[in-house]
């Protein structure tokens, strides 16, 4: 006959925590009493009792003095209340798990949410959880959940918030969530099974598929043990459940050949250990794991308690998150905790915001401590080591990556890739020398690591933005010579000005914008127009792809000023213009800017003048008419005085009353 041992069996984190808190308190020497017994298995019951440990049924009857253990299953808030009325010392094993389901049904109902527990009524687990809220409904079945939804219609656009048991039926539970996918309006859900019920039942399921027979090993008042005799049942056909190994007499064995053994959380090793021995008497255990060979069940049971050493990676999964640590269940004796500040290599992320509870995570192993039996693990350390992987990496296959600059020291930059320190100097930053590198801090860059050497005290990666840069920046150079033309549009930056022109940058190469080219008025500087920094429009106006030159222009037939003058005036009209310039002859006034037109000494007053300056001064507004537009030589002559002179109609009007007064007279 081939026994196969299921991966998961026996005591699950919370049961080995809360047998391993009654052990310690009862260590103490002062009464020790459990509110409840501490799980459900006698076994472990009696040999608390013979240690001393009591069992007290309520509050009421625990005697005073006594230390008293809340047991994993968990309790309601009124009872914590009555403890801390007595003044009792009180031990809280309740599972981190459970807790959970505390917080959850907790919060809902301070939002005016009604939680529904998927659980068994008189279960210790589920009273305790609804001691955390108000008004609960505890449905047992996914069915009596849909009979109460169908009651009444109005219930299925009730707020619910759905939990469940740990050691709930998995499959029972899908059942759920597809009730309220379909009936229900405002329900939200929490799959609230622990992750070890869930794996142990997974196991199960299938081991009992491939098998003649099952073994489940645990006390019948266990809910998780009958939960896994049950899910055995629905895929093989013959299922025994026992308390001890002396129950193994009453199963008949014959005609199988394949039987598969698993066990409930609260089932001790030695429980398991004297199923083992019996069975070990006519055959092989083999695990499910191992496809090495041969196994016994008391290797098994020993790896339960395998022994971690400094420096090791292991698996475990995140069973509780306080304010100062992670709580980690490792699945051997020790527990495990991540400090806050090691889950992360970023001083802004709380664990809250990276990990949950019941996550699997691979962490490492800082310090073993067997005496106290804790181990101090590190998520951040683990990072840190493949971070490292992946710098290697990048720098062998010339990979940039993402560095945010967090200082500046006098050999130059200091950024952060993940947690890990890596230098710049000053010569690879990108920055001129004597530039400001103090711009940079802050920033995220990319970078090309240069150097990693793992074997220098601490560490050293080196890299450089320079190098990214150039060969981001002649990457676009090769683009742009692939499909410049004559004519074709950019947008670009000042680079630089020199006395005959602006540099311009328009995606990886510069080109010239002559001085004659920035503006249709005539300019000394090409400061009078732009300045370094400025985003421009320009456009080709000349290629010499052998010498890489490209003249650019920026002024426009849009620009030129004076297509804006014959688009806004014409002669007759009146404008206000800006004197800039005196002659003998005349004055000169702009119109728009870049057009002058001219005044003539006749036209700027209706009497006779000397010289211009004797009515009219530079930078002075007045209001002229145009009198008359020279196209082809681009000229205008302007009027004040036909602004001051009365016009033919106004003067026949004049004349006209004239003569009807004199009629009048005679």
């Amino acid at each position: 006959m081939k026994v196969t041992l299921s991966e998961n069996a026996g005591f699950c984190f919370g049961v080995r925590r809360a047998v391993e808190l009654v052990e310690q308190t009862a260590g103490t020497g002062r009464p020790v009493v459990t509110l409840g017994p501490i799980v459900h298995n006698r076994h472990v019951v009696e040999r608390f009792a013979a240690l001393g440990v009591r069992e007290a049924a309520d509050v009421a009857s625990i005697p005073g003095g006594a230390a008293v253990i809340i047991r994993a299953h968990g309790v309601g808030r009124a009872v914590y209340e009555a403890l801390e009325a007595r003044g009792l010392t009180v031990v809280d094993a309740t599972c981190p798990f459970v807790e959970r389901i505390h917080r959850l049904v907790s919060e809902a109902s301070k939002a005016g949410r009604r939680p529904v527990i998927f659980g068994s009524r008189t279960h210790p687990e589920v009273v305790g959880i609804s001691g955390w809220c108000d008004e609960p409904l505890v449905v047992e079945s996914p069915e009596e959940f849909e009979t109460w939804l169908r009651e009444d219609p109005k219930r299925r656009d009730l707020p619910l918030t759905l939990v469940a048991q740990t050691t709930s039926n998995q499959n029972l539970w899908k059942k759920f969530e597809e009730i309220i996918k379909f009936l229900c309006t405002n329900a939200e859900k929490f799959d609230t099974i622990c992750k070890a019920t869930e794996n142990r039942q997974t196991a199960a399921a299938a081991l009992a598929a491939r098998s003649d027979a099952m073994l489940v090993v645990g006390d019948r008042t266990s809910s998780n043990t009958r939960q896994l005799a049950a899910i055995c049942e629905t895929h093989c056909g013959r299922v025994w459940l026992v308390d001890n190994a002396a129950e193994l007499a009453d199963c008949d064995f014959s005609g199988i050949h394949a039987i598969g053994i698993t066990a409930g959380a609260s089932t001790p090793a030695w429980i398991i250990k004297e199923v083992n021995q019996t069975m070990d008497e006519i055959k092989t255990v083999e695990t499910v794991e191992t496809a090495a060979a041969e196994e016994s069940f008391e290797a098994l049971l020993d790896a339960s308690i395998k022994t971690l050493n400094t420096g090791d990676t292991v698996i475990g999964t995140v069973v509780a998150i306080g304010t100062t640590e992670v709580q980690v269940d490792l699945g051997t004796k020790h527990a495990g905790y991540i400090p806050c500040e090691e889950v992360s290599a970023d001083p802004n992320v709380k664990p809250e915001d990276v990990l949950h509870i019941g996550d699997e995570i691979k962490v490492f192993v800082v310090r073993v401590n067997d005496q106290e039996g804790t181990v101090q693990l590190s998520r951040k350390k683990l990072d840190g080591m493949r971070v490292w992987d992946e710098l290697q990496e990048a720098a062998d296959n010339k990979t940039p990556v993402e560095a945010k600059i967090t200082e500046v020291n006098k050999g130059g930059l200091v950024a952060n890739v993940k947690g890990v320190r890596v230098f710049i100097p000053a010569s690879a930053s990108g920055v001129a020398r004597g530039g400001n590198l103090e711009e940079l801090k802050g920033q995220t860059v990319r970078i090309r690591i240069t150097e990693v050497n793992r074997e220098r005290r601490g560490g050293r990666v080196v890299g450089s933005i320079r190098a990214v840069a150039n060969e981001e920046r002649k990457a676009a150079q090769e683009k742009i010579w692939s499909e410049i033309e004559v004519g074709k549009k950019y947008t670009g930056v000042v680079k630089s000005l020199t006395s005959y022109g602006a540099f311009v940058d328009i995606g990886g190469v510069d080109g010239m914008v002559h001085v004659s080219e920035l503006s249709w008025r005539r300019i000394k500087n090409p400061a009078e127009v732009v300045k370094v920094g400025d985003v421009i429009d320009v456009f080709v106006i000349g290629l010499d792809p052998e010498k890489r030159k490209i003249s650019l222009g920026y002024k426009t037939a849009e620009m030129n000023p004076w297509n804006q003058f014959t688009a806004k005036y014409s002669v007759g009209d009146v404008a206000r213009v800006k004197v800039v310039k005196m002659m003998t002859f005349g004055a000169f006034a702009e119109i728009v800017p870049g057009v002058d037109g001219l005044i003539h000494i006749s036209q700027i007053a209706d009497h006779r003048i000397g010289k211009p300056e004797d009515v009219l001064s530079v930078g002075q507004e007045v209001d002229v008419k145009i009198t008359d537009i020279d196209a082809e030589n681009k000229r205008i002559s302007l009027s004040i005085r036909a602004l001051l002179e009365p016009t033919v109609e106004e003067q026949a009007q004049a004349l006209a009353e004239e003569a009807a007064e004199a009629v009048e007279a005679e």
